[in-house]
């Protein structure tokens, strides 16, 4: 499992993503991007962490960013789930969990003592360079998206 790090090339990628189309990193070379893992559409968590990012979208657009949101979850969940809470960022599906393991954020997870592999709710800030500004690895969602709004701000 890859480890990257801050100045490494941010891995490039082509995901399926919701309302059909396709995103990639190159297509947003010289702009920077937000590129966060989470578990699950429609979950407590990743639902307060996306309408987090939707809410302060245009703020993330004035700096220039892209914010791409990457779960396993197919596109159909993507669009309901998109629909559901109106959200207005990208939302990749990732389902054979290539660029979370690509990205090192496909991890053992252990639940009520249970051993499962998962997403790592992570966070990485690429700048305009296509490099590696910053990382959050396992988020806590309360305040998330406004620290990765002034870390992108600071570049």
């Amino acid at each position: 499992m890859p480890h990257l790090a801050i100045g490494d090339t941010a891995p490039d990628f082509e995901l399926p993503r919701d309302g059909g189309g396709r995103v990639s990193l190159k297509q947003f070379s010289g702009k920077p991007v937000v590129l966060y893992f989470y578990p699950k559409d429609d979950t407590e968590g990743c639902t307060k962490e996306a309408i987090s990012f939707t809410g302060l979208l245009p703020e993330f657009e004035k700096a220039g960013a892209a914010v791409i949101g990457v779960s396993p979850d197919t596109v159909k969940k993507h669009d309901k789930f998109a629909q559901k809470h109106g959200l207005s960022i990208i939302l990749a599906s990732d389902e054979d969990t290539a660029l979370a393991n690509l990205y090192g954020v496909w991890k053992e997870k252990m639940m009520y003592g249970r051993t499962y592999m998962g997403v790592e709710r992570t966070t990485f800030l690429i700048g305009a360079d296509g490099r590696i500004a910053g990382i959050w690895p396992k988020v806590k969602v309360a305040g998330h998206a406004e620290e990765v709004l002034e870390s992108l701000k600071a570049l």
